[in-house]
């Protein structure tokens, strides 16, 4: 390409379409030749910025440049103007010097000597205004008209809003000194968790944010579940907005990034992100060689999102308004943020000479400034009117999801020990110079002779009928309560009739149906019923078709908030795939991180929105808790409720898949979980009562005592087996608190075993009894575990309530009581790891023998899986002989015969199981 090819690019690439008037081209085209030479490229840059900047609000140019100058994306004159009168803006300032006192109080007094638990003090004075801000004017509490915004606020900054609650009066100074001390509480105080945990503070905290990276994830999907109740007509929720608060060197989370182009995509503009761009992150600059912010605004504006910068506070305007020849705006786009940091962490003279002075033109438009004036410019993000001009533009814009990035500086009025520090994150408490230093900073009414030990710094709280406080309180009721606050469950929900669970007491009869299906056709039955069914929430990640569920497409449909505006290539089919603004499936893509944001969000409904909503979150179970393991805690600190699947489980009913498949513990690490229920069902009807279970305890009245915030984690297969219908007198206590007994021993005779299994498992188990009359005369047992680990936990608690009232008559734990008065050895098998079975070893009254699928799965048959791992029909067979020869009542060499005869070792010789 030569030069004069230049005419036929458009933004870099060679245009595609004809000009339809190449003389008027030609025109324009010379007028900018003109200008340049004229007026130079640099009047030109900016002439064309301006023509562009129009151009995009009249609608000509929809794509704007992904990076614009490093300056405030709202000119000054632009800016409207503050509320309330200049007295009450200054009561405003006095308050939000209140609580950035009393937070960097706090967490001093929490490591005095003896306690010593200390906190972060700098990363709430970098935000302080921006939460002021937004508390005094934007943010709405639930009471609102609307039902109140959600906001997730930045986990290191929660001193602040501690502080501020003080000085709302809901919580004391007694509460403050408990801050990180949730079981000593000396102070007499609540114990105040270090970070936003609603398990912890339920009715204060709602979402947990310091896991970073999973609160921005939640925060989108937070918003687009806002959507999916407004569409679906549950609840109105067009007045409410999603507000997230990050921090820049969080953006390095892939979660943060990672699903920006749902909220763009779903055009949720019910969102608003706000980045506090201090430049760094916990141990130094965020991009000390670059510029953090003019990356994030290329990145969001590339994902399709508005961005907003607030970079100068109102002290820079004068300046950038006699900036006719852009020097200013050039050396603000030219500086490092490693250099920015610097100009922070020193003094007025310090940024005269390094920032102003690498320029003769923007050193002479200083010259007349002292120092001191220089150094009382601030970053954007500590200037309220700036701040509220950005948060009114992103409530304004339609269309689009919105950041605004905002530069401040971390530890902020702290002095020049924390400013801008490296270690500022780490420092955990001030001096008496310090707190001398911020006092007067701030304006705090105390005296040197209280600030002289550091430990004992008073709060500040004047009388609650001071101007300030009442301000705050008024502008609070104005905008609906008190944030952050949390309400637990107060709609009455009417629970399904017995209806949608008898299809599965029936059985298969001659069909074999796998355990996913048969729960499956219990949503789809859920689902259908008048009353209830608007409340279950599907959710699945690109997989819907293996779980059988794409006859959900045409009926139920998938949720858009766009709606369908295409014609699907299955349109003419029976199960054709239909999305719609009224969609019932949450039909994520391949993401099961946006999932599990997705299951936060419907599942903890009842709480944001006092609507009950039931997530059925159904995914490859080696994709669930070893994929996202981190969000699956976060549900359980956000007190989620929902059914969590498992499906596909196993480490051999995946048949042919490889290792990246193939399950055999997401029970352990699930296990690790306090918000877990976990079951391992063999049958369907045994799925029937522990769903039914689920339902009762979550959303029930919880008259039963039980803890209602818990989540359900059930693993089922994808293999199919004859379901058996269920039998009467079931045990159903039994299934819902983790074993009952579906075969005895026949009477005929012989040894005695009992077989313990669980999920697939089962079948083998039931075959190993016939093989063991038929083959050994070994009279059998079977029991079918449904939960490994409840049967745990209530071991657990019979152990811990033994020791600690040893006056008192052992307890026994259920798993004893059902099996104490067997006689023989017991052998447990499952499809997952020996730990699984493992688990109850110290409640067995007898010789305990387990199988397990150890190692990593393999890509077989599932005959030839199951004989590599010892875990089939045949291996159960030989580990039962081996826990009666070890118990003397029968010969060691009976076990060898057995393993010749079943060839053990040959996993050609599995077999699968017999047609029943």
């Amino acid at each position: 390409m030569t030069e004069h090819d230049d005419k036929h690019l458009v933004h870099g690439y060679l245009r595609q379409l004809p000009d339809s008037d190449a003389e008027e081209t030609r025109e324009w085209i010379d007028s900018i030749d003109d200008l340049i030479k004229v007026s130079g490229k640099e009047r030109a840059r900016f002439i064309i910025g301006a023509i562009r900047e129009h151009a995009r609000k009249a609608g000509a140019i929809t794509k704007p440049d992904l990076m614009t100058q490093y300056v405030n994306t709202i000119p000054w004159d632009e800016e409207p103007e503050y509320p309330g009168t200049p007295e009450e803006q200054d009561l405003e300032r006095q308050f939000r010097s209140w609580t950035r006192w009393n937070a960097a109080v706090m967490v001093t007094r929490a490591q005095k000597p003896g306690i010593g638990v200390g906190g972060h003090i700098s990363s709430y004075a970098a935000q302080a205004t921006l939460y002021e801000v937004g508390q005094n004017h934007f943010f709405r509490g639930q009471d609102a008209p609307g039902g109140g915004d959600q906001i997730f606020f930045q986990g290191h900054s929660s001193p602040g809003n501690y502080a501020r609650a003080y000085l709302e009066g809901r919580l004391t100074e007694a509460d403050l000194d408990s801050f990180r001390q949730e079981a000593s509480r000396t102070s007499g105080g609540r114990g105040l968790p270090s970070y936003p945990h609603p398990h912890q503070m339920k009715d204060f905290w709602q979402f947990p944010t310091v896991s970073l990276g999973l609160g921005a994830t939640n925060s989108i999907y937070q918003a687009w579940f806002n959507r999916y109740l407004h569409e679906r007509g549950i609840k109105d929720t067009s007045d409410q907005h999603v507000w997230c608060f990050l921090g820049d060197g969080e953006m390095d989370e892939p979660e943060s990034r990672g699903m920006l182009q749902l909220a763009a995509g779903q055009k949720l503009d019910n969102l608003t992100w706000v980045i506090n761009c201090n430049l760094q992150r916990l141990d130094g600059p965020v991009r000390g060689n670059a510029n953090i912010v003019q990356e994030l605004e290329a990145f969001f504006k590339g994902a399709g999102w508005n961005v907003i910068k607030v970079l100068w506070g109102g002290g820079w305007d004068k300046l950038l308004r006699e900036d006719k020849d852009h020097a200013l705006s050039d050396l603000m786009s030219n500086t490092l943020d490693g250099d920015y940091q610097g100009y922070r962490a020193n003094d007025g003279a310090y940024l005269r000479n390094n920032f102003f002075g690498r320029d003769p033109r923007t050193k002479a438009m200083v010259e007349d400034w002292t120092d001191d004036e220089l150094w009382q410019l601030r970053r954007g993000g500590h200037d309220h009117h700036k701040i509220y001009a950005a948060y009114r533009a992103a409530l304004a814009h339609k269309g689009e999801p919105t950041v605004i990035l905002a530069q401040t500086v971390k530890g902020y009025d702290l002095g020049s020990n924390f400013a801008g520090r490296n270690s500022t994150h780490q420092m955990k408490k001030l001096s008496s110079s310090d707190l001398k230093l911020l006092r007067d900073t701030l304006q705090i009414p105390i005296d040197d002779s209280q600030l002289e030990d550091p430990y004992s710094a008073p709060y500040y709280k004047p009388a609650d009928d001071h101007p300030a406080l009442v301000h705050m309180r008024e502008m609070r009721q104005k905008l609906g309560g008190f944030i952050p606050e949390r309400r637990g469950q107060r709609e009455v929900v009417e629970l399904p009739t017995e209806k949608p669970f008898k299809s599965m007491e029936k059985g298969s009869g001659k069909l074999k149906v796998a355990t996913t299906m048969a729960l499956v056709r219990l949503l789809k039955d859920l689902m259908r019923d008048k009353k209830f069914g608007f409340r279950m929430v599907p959710i699945v990640p690109d997989e819907a078709r293996t779980f059988g569920m794409d006859a959900m497409f045409p009926s139920s449909k998938i949720f858009n908030t766009l709606g369908q505006h295409y014609t699907a290539v299955d349109h003419d089919m029976l199960l054709s795939y239909k999305e719609s603004t009224q969609g019932q499936l949450l039909h994520t893509g391949i993401t099961e991180a946006g999932s599990m944001s997705a299951f936060c969000a419907a599942g903890t409904s009842y709480s944001t929105h006092n609507k009950v909503m039931i997530p059925f979150y159904i995914f490859y179970s080696m994709f669930g808790f070893q994929r996202t393991g981190d969000q699956m805690w976060q549900a359980m600190d956000q007190l989620t409720k929902g059914f969590i699947i498992g499906a596909t489980a196993g480490r051999t009913t995946l048949q042919g898949e490889g290792s990246q498949h193939m399950d055999g513990h997401s029970p352990v690490l699930a296990s690790t979980n306090p918000g877990m229920i976990i079951y391992d069902a063999a049958y369907a009807y045994e799925l029937a009562h522990i769903f039914r279970d689920g339902l009762e305890r979550m959303y029930g009245d919880g008259s039963d005592g039980r803890s209602q915030e818990v989540m359900y984690y059930l693993t089922v297969y994808n293999e199919p087996i004859h379901q058996p219908a269920e039998p009467e007198n079931a045990d159903v206590e039994g299934i819902i608190r983790g074993i009952h007994k579906i075969a005895d021993v026949d009477g005929q005779g012989g040894p005695k075993v009992n077989l313990l299994a669980s999920g697939v498992a089962v079948p083998w188990a039931m075959e190993a009894k016939n093989m063991l009359r038929r083959d050994w005369g070994v009279d059998a047992t079977v029991y079918s575990v449904t939960s490994w680990y409840e049967l745990r936990k209530d071991g657990l608690k019979v152990n811990e309530h033994n020791y600690l009232h040893p006056e008192e008559a052992p307890q026994k734990a259920f798993v004893t009581q059902k099996l104490e008065g067997e006689e023989g050895p017991f052998i447990a098998s499952s499809d997952f790891e020996h730990q699984v079975q493992d688990s109850i070893r110290e409640w067995v009254p007898g010789t305990y023998e387990t199988l397990g699928a150890n190692g990593i799965g393999i890509s077989d048959t599932r005959p030839a899986a199951r004989r590599h791992f010892r875990i089939d029909d045949a291996s159960i067979v030989v580990r039962a002989l081996y826990g009666l020869a070890k118990e003397g009542k029968i010969d060691r060499s009976v076990v060898k015969q057995a393993i010749d005869k079943y060839d053990l070792f040959n996993a050609v010789a599995g077999k699968a199981i017999p047609e029943a």
